[in-house]
């Protein structure tokens, strides 16, 4: 049996969608930035957003519209050289509504060394998304992770150095 598989983008914008079509939106988005910033059909990260959306990262802010939000990546994507999601072991909460959240680990290079979740267990790789997803657009992404993704700033944790 074929499934039929709803567009990442949809002209039917304001159809009701299921958790697993959000599920498919923010797994996309994640897959974008491990491929330099466009989904896997070449759909740029930022037309998965609504025009007002919002986006969180830690140490950055909170981003207001799109041209925040595409000000925000190229911050943040500006001190990465790569990263890889792993994909296989997220999980996923549901709640019944527009929200879901994805809790995760990567790996990857910034620009001040590498990084893989549990290498060391303290250090970076470990995230955890909160979307608002709706109408087929991301409507709000919250990205809960440590923004030292090479481990530097130990000095400030006396129980790292222990």
């Amino acid at each position: 049996m074929t499934e039929t598989r709803q567009p990442l983008i949809s002209s039917a914008r304001h159809s009701p969608m299921t958790d697993e079509q959000r599920k498919s939106l923010a797994l996309a988005y994640l897959k974008a930035f491990d491929r330099g910033g466009k989904t896997v059909e070449g759909i740029p990260l930022l037309d998965l957003f609504a025009d007002d959306a919002q986006v969180y990262f830690p140490k950055w802010g909170l981003a207001d519209g799109k041209a925040e939000i595409g000000r925000m990546f190229a911050d943040v994507g500006g001190t990465l050289r790569a990263i890889t999601h792993h994909y296989a072991d997220f999980n996923w909460v549901f709640s019944g509504t527009d929200t879901v959240v994805c809790e995760g680990s990567s790996h990857g290079e910034h620009r001040d060394g590498p990084w893989r979740a549990d290498l060391p267990a303290w250090g970076a790789g470990r995230f955890c998304d909160v979307f608002e997803i709706r109408d087929w657009l991301i409507q709000r992404c919250f990205i809960y992770l440590d923004p030292d993704y090479a481990g530097r700033d130990v000095a400030r944790y006396p129980w790292i150095s222990r």
